[in-house]
């Protein structure tokens, strides 16, 4: 973590509002979803599904992954960050646009609003992709993890720009089919493409960081970037210009790419020194076990294999949640309090270290609130995915209920150390010299 200083790292009232802007997104989610449940019950393409994917998306994991990369750049990439300013612009954006867009989505406004979020959006993608290449133009030794992250900010793009295409057809029709074609373009090249490629380019140098091990073999990590790059688009170049229909064998690739990146932290944690996780990598374990079901499912959805159209519905909604609530959420909700608290930590106490008594970053989140968020938001995603392939409201909304407590336990936790206040230190030796003068 040497790279980690404060003399290298971003203000804090950069990183921060991220996180508490991305908490706040995730109990808004979770409630909406509560008020969503009649919309489980037939097509994928419905303004409160549309809504939910969005607030999920940009909200809540786009947000919160922009706060953590300026953070960890200098850690991963081992260099400054090109601009604050651009950060700080790109924040506004990217907040104002996805609130706008949640509202117009909901209310199904394809009109001017729609536009402007849109367009605001997209200008915040154009910023922060830029300020992350020009950092890592930086890089005196270019690594596997700088390639994952720069294409990952390329991938965001091409999904923004499809995006403000899709917006401005709603009203002005000039794309040659239909929304859902390119909605299915849209989501694939940004879960694939945005998503993944940065959860790997991060997770490949974080995760082994926290398990204390130090894999010097990438050959895995080099194979995940090219088969998931190679996939993604020979499926796009099909999905517009091709139509061969060989999406199975996109998804192979992909599924394949993954299976690399899953190889390489099972060597990590065959290397690892940390025998005890704690409930941060715990929860992250468990996102990449919840992995699985996403990746069966898209072969399910790609090839059908002759189920009626209701089942396959909701196979469909069964997999968007599986990798938004899932494994996505999962992710977040283990490296938020891996991440956070240190950041917090750093600022507030760097300073001080060697000379005052001082917390651990571990010591500025709850526990309890963390184990009960955990199991909360565990049987609230079984809950809420049986309950959509079951076509049961009920059981939908008993999964929407749990997921909403785990989601103001998370956000109560992330508050707690955002504000978090420095107390009156004590010197080293204080004790002593008290217990002296008496």
């Amino acid at each position: 973590m040497s790279a980690a200083t404060v003399s290298n790292s971003p203000s804090k009232w950069l990183v921060l509002p991220h996180y508490a802007f991305a908490a706040v997104s995730f109990v808004v989610l979770c409630l909406l979803l509560f008020f969503s449940t009649d919309a489980f019950g037939g097509h994928y393409f419905h303004p409160k599904l549309l809504t939910l994917t969005h607030v999920a998306a940009l909200g809540w994991a786009t947000m919160i992954i922009f706060g953590s990369v300026y953070q960890l750049l200098p850690v991963v990439l081992e260099v400054r960050l090109y601009s604050e300013k651009l950060g700080t612009w790109a924040f506004a954006l990217l907040s104002t646009g996805t609130v706008l867009l949640t509202v117009s989505f909901w209310n199904f406004w394809v009109g001017s609003t729609m536009h402007i979020a849109a367009c605001l959006l997209f200008i915040s993608f154009l910023l922060f992709a830029y300020n992350v290449v020009q950092t890592a133009r930086q890089v005196n030794k270019w690594g596997i993890e700088a390639d994952f992250m720069v294409t990952s900010v390329v991938w965001l793009v091409a999904t923004g720009l499809v995006g403000v295409l899709m917006v401005f057809n709603f009203q002005y029709p000039f794309l040659p089919q239909d929304h859902v074609h390119y909605l299915q373009l849209h989501a694939h090249i940004g879960m694939a493409g945005w998503f993944l490629l940065l959860i790997v380019g991060v997770g490949s140098k974080l995760i082994p960081m926290f398990l204390l091990a130090h894999p010097e073999d990438t050959r895995s990590l080099n194979w995940c970037y090219y088969l998931i790059n190679g996939g993604l688009v020979l499926f796009a170049a099909d999905h517009l210009f091709l139509h061969t229909g060989f999406y199975a064998l996109y998804a192979v690739m992909v599924v394949a790419g993954i299976a690399c990146f899953l190889y390489f932290l099972y060597q990590a944690k065959c290397l690892g020194k940390r025998p005890d996780l704690d409930l941060g990598m715990k929860q992250t374990f468990v996102a990449l076990t919840l992995l699985i079901l996403p990746i069966v499912l898209v072969f399910v959805v790609t090839l059908q294999f002759g189920l009626p159209q209701r089942l396959l519905s909701a196979l469909y909604l069964v997999y968007g949640l599986s990798i938004f609530f899932g494994f996505v959420s999962a992710l977040i909700l283990g490296q938020t309090f891996k991440t956070l608290p240190f950041i917090v930590w750093m600022h507030s106490y760097e300073d001080y270290v060697g000379r005052f008594k001082t917390p651990m970053p571990k010591d500025l989140y709850s526990v309890a609130l963390l184990r009960w968020q955990n199991i909360t938001y565990i049987v609230g995603l079984v809950t809420l995915l049986v309950g959509v392939l079951l076509a049961e409201q009920p059981v939908i909304l008993l999964g929407a209920v749990l997921l909403s407590i785990a989601a103001v336990l998370y956000a109560g936790n992330v508050f707690k150390v955002v504000l978090h206040k420095v107390k009156d230190l004590k010197p080293f030796g204080y004790e002593k010299a008290a217990k002296g003068a008496n």
